[in-house]
């Protein structure tokens, strides 16, 4: 980096899937003084030139391929990228881009840049699921946080074999697939092919993982395989297994413990909060809850009431979750944004967005984002537990429920599902499941439209893209079974 002139606060962009040059990359980066600013090589042109103006990145590292596919016609309008470092084969490196392996071998150790805690060392771009991107900063004081998180909820030691199995370009991958784990000092498992649930299971019984990091997605990929497949991987070295990115359902934190040895412990955390701010923890779980504030971690609810905002940490108090702005990973602001920045924090509380409840015994229930949340008549719906009760039928492998308009009642909540292998799709599930979901949720809540499709579309990091639900639900007539949408796989930041 020194060699390039980057200079220390500069942007190097990191557009790599997962391997080992990305995480040299990020480690240069940081012992140059620079921001590490990974990019999801799922991203098109489009996105990728918008990312890297916001950012005026100053290098980007990439692979050969991905330069020829995706920079060659976006990198003349970018007047800030001054150098592209890629990865290929001799002969391979295209013609005005560096040659990472050639900087490695030619260049000459040198002392890490002093930094401030307050001084910018990460920047990631998310635009969750309903939202438009935003740029968000994180100082070298996170690391902090990101040590003792991984000690209070996996009791990470340097004994131990951990997997995080976060994509690049996710916030997690950053902060508990690179800096958790070599702060901890402890041994991390890198994989750098896609997902496959067998290969999974051998990972975690060949390689002795004994602490597990991945996302719902992955464990419901894993479970519609059967217990009898994990089953046959269970003399495994597991002692914890823990998820991230969205809620997590009773069902499959059961799963774990019956196939793995282990029930999975749900986190939260968001891009902004830095670290997992809300966890269950070993002999502190409370299965389909967010689990408990980690010592130290402030939390409560947020409401409105003439015209102000009034905190509380009152059981069953409802409202939007409020974390104490005194969490040292909790981000800088985001780029560029000081009117959003100021937006989200209120008498010294940063406000996430999302709607909770306080349990008597200090758990946190998660109901919904505050932006997702369906508006039925005189009641307020939050789609996760709709999405809970649904994953109880056995046929339900995934499902996303959204808000639809409806004249009569404001909105009217509507499931999307992809069935499980030995179930068919059609009128006969369809009024199955509608007769099952007002059983048991009653007719206020139960979804009044089933469609299927054979996969939910997904960001990223393999959360449900709501918006792209909503506009299917408005886009197709009742009782109409629509078409898988155009691309069911990962697209978006988070």
């Amino acid at each position: 980096m020194a060699g390039l002139g980057v200079a220390k606060g500069e942007v190097v962009a990191v557009l790599l899937d997962r391997g080992l040059e990305f995480f040299l990359a990020a480690l240069g980066t940081w012992k140059a003084g620079a921001v590490f600013c990974p990019l999801f090589s799922a991203f098109g042109p489009g996105p990728l030139k918008a990312r890297l103006e916001l950012s005026r990145a100053r290098v980007v590292i990439t692979t050969a391929s991905l330069y020829q596919r995706k920079m060659t016609t976006i990198r003349a309008a970018l007047p800030d990228l001054a150098h592209v470092v890629t990865i290929g084969e001799p002969g391979e490196i295209p013609a005005g881009c560096h040659d990472f392996a050639a900087l490695i071998n030619t260049v000459a150790p040198i002392e890490p840049v002093a930094t401030a805690e307050t001084d910018s060392a990460l920047l990631h771009f998310t635009s969750g699921t309903t939202g438009t991107p935003k740029g968000v900063v994180h100082s070298h004081r996170t690391v902090l946080s990101l040590l003792v998180s991984a000690r209070q909820v996996f009791e990470l030691s340097p004994d131990d074999v951990y997997w995080c199995t976060a994509d690049p370009g996710w916030v997690t991958c950053s902060c508990y697939g690179i800096i958790a784990p070599l702060a901890a000092g402890c041994l991390s498992v890198i994989d750098e092919a896609e997902f496959d649930t067998r290969r999974w299971y051998g990972i975690l019984k060949d390689e002795k993982v004994t602490v597990w990091y991945t996302t719902p997605t992955n464990i419901r990929m894993m479970m519609r395989f059967g217990a009898a497949l994990a089953r046959s991987y269970r003399q495994n070295s597991l002692r914890v297994a823990a998820s991230v990115g969205e809620p997590l359902n009773r069902e499959a934190v059961a799963w774990g413990e019956k196939a793995l040895g282990v029930p999975f412990l749900d986190t939260w955390w968001q891009t902004e909060t830095g670290a997992i701010a809300i966890a269950n923890r070993i002999g502190c779980a409370e299965p389909g809850s967010m689990g408990r504030p980690l010592p130290g971690v402030q939390a409560a609810v947020a409401t409105a009431k003439d015209g102000k905002l009034h905190f509380s940490t009152e059981a069953d108090a409802v409202g939007e979750l409020a974390i104490r702005a005194t969490l040292p990973s909790l981000f800088s602001g985001y780029l560029n944004d000081p009117a959003r920045t100021e937006a989200s924090f209120a008498d010294g509380w940063y406000l996430t967005g999302d709607q909770v409840r306080l349990g008597a015994n200090g758990c946190v229930w998660f109901i919904g984002r505050i932006d997702d949340m369906i508006k039925s008549a005189a009641h307020t719906i939050g789609p996760f537990e709709i999405e809970c009760s649904l994953m109880n039928h056995p046929a339900v492998g995934e499902t996303g429920v959204v808000g639809k308009p409806d004249l009569l009642l404001r909105e009217v909540p509507v499931a999307f599902v992809s069935v499980n292998p030995g179930f068919e799709a059609g009128d006969s599930l369809r009024l199955e499941l509608l007769s099952f979901a007002r059983h048991e949720l009653g007719t206020a809540m139960a979804p009044r439209e089933v469609h299927f499709l054979e996969s939910l579309p997904k960001t990223t990091t393999g959360k449900i893209l709501r918006r792209a639900l909503k506009a299917k639900a408005v886009a197709e007539p009742e009782d109409d079974d629509p078409a898988p949408l155009p691309y069911p796989g990962r697209f978006d930041d988070e």
